[in-house]
């Protein structure tokens, strides 16, 4: 349940350059975009990172490296067990590292995403596009490929991998194209994650993108696709999502559904409740995260993408150093 609001549309933040088609042409909105970001966030982030994307963009290889004792925050799924059984110490497998990966994109574009309250540009979805459109610009700029699986209320799209920025700039086009589905019914995000186990043959690194407001049981079918990838869920959030702020009486619409309620914010009461029950539902899903051994990073429409990103390659960093 949220906050009633329609999100503006994208229009990508035009910037004064030149692009590939010429100085006379005008960009389109996918040029404007990547425009936009490639000079706010790619540049800031050359600088944070100082060029090593190692620790964000490379997953665990598949050939086979060594055997060590498993420290805290390793990922469960390279305990080998038979070693495990026969030490009476659990034991993880280490692997060579992949020098070109695939990445993929499972996107949540259901009517919830287009909620957004810290700014009148910051939508869930803004966030969404933004995001997707840097790591793909990171990732292709570094020689690897990246696909896309789109779901509204069905799967809408999948976008077969591919590398360089015109591949960056199909992604782009096609998400600022896709439909804000004013209702959906209820969203399914199991049906997301199995189609992207079935579209997904190679080993890739998976990048599942939503704010996971979903019909229950999408639980299991992140743990089937964690099993062949390694996955990152990126959780998107909003303030308004957790504290309800003191403005009187109001009507709250669920976006999936359009059921309206009727609430008095004055009652302080009734906000701890609300913030309560969000703070069951974190709780939720970092345990559901944690079975299926999946890494998850929250993004909140009122934090600045560049802070986010390096927030997820330091906490992969971290882990890696455990791997």
């Amino acid at each position: 349940m949220t906050l009633q609001q329609d999100a503006p549309a994208l229009d990508g933040g035009a910037i004064e350059t030149e692009t590939a088609g010429g100085a006379g042409r005008t960009p389109t909105a996918a040029e404007r975009v990547l425009q936009r970001l490639d000079w706010h966030v790619v540049r800031r982030l050359d600088g944070l990172l100082q060029g090593d994307y190692r620790s964000l963009l490379f997953g665990h290889g598949l050939d086979f490296a060594n055997l060590r004792e498993y420290q805290p925050e390793d990922d469960i799924r390279y305990i080998d067990w038979n070693v495990t059984a026969r030490l009476d110490t659990p034991h993880v497998r280490q692997y060579h590292e992949d020098r070109d990966i695939t990445a993929w994109f499972l996107l949540d574009m259901s009517p919830s995403v287009d909620f957004g309250t810290a700014d009148a540009d910051r939508a869930k979805r803004t966030v969404l596009i933004d995001f997707v459109a840097t790591l793909a610009r990171l990732l292709t700029r570094h020689g690897n490929r990246v696909g896309a699986v789109l779901y509204g209320d069905r799967i809408e799209r999948t976008i077969p991998a591919g590398g360089s920025r015109l591949q960056v700039l199909r992604l782009i086009n096609d998400l600022l194209e896709s439909p804000r589905l004013r209702r959906s019914g209820v969203t399914d995000l199991g049906a997301l994650m199995d189609a992207g186990s079935r579209t997904i043959r190679r080993r890739s690194l998976v990048f599942v993108i939503s704010d996971f407001i979903s019909t229950p049981g999408w639980e299991a079918a992140l743990n089937r696709l964690s099993r062949r990838h390694e996955v990152i869920a990126i959780r998107l959030t909003d303030p308004r999502e957790h504290d309800l702020p003191d403005v009187g009486p109001l009507i709250m619409e669920d976006a999936e559904t359009g059921e309206q309620l009727y609430v008095d914010t004055r009652d302080k009461a009734f906000r701890q409740r609300f913030r309560d029950a969000a703070t069951r539902r974190d709780e939720a899903l970092r345990t559901s995260f944690m079975r299926a051994g999946v890494e998850a990073v929250e993004m909140s429409t009122d934090e600045d993408l560049v802070r986010s990103i390096v927030r997820l390659a330091g906490s992969r960093k971290r882990r890696r150093g455990h791997a």
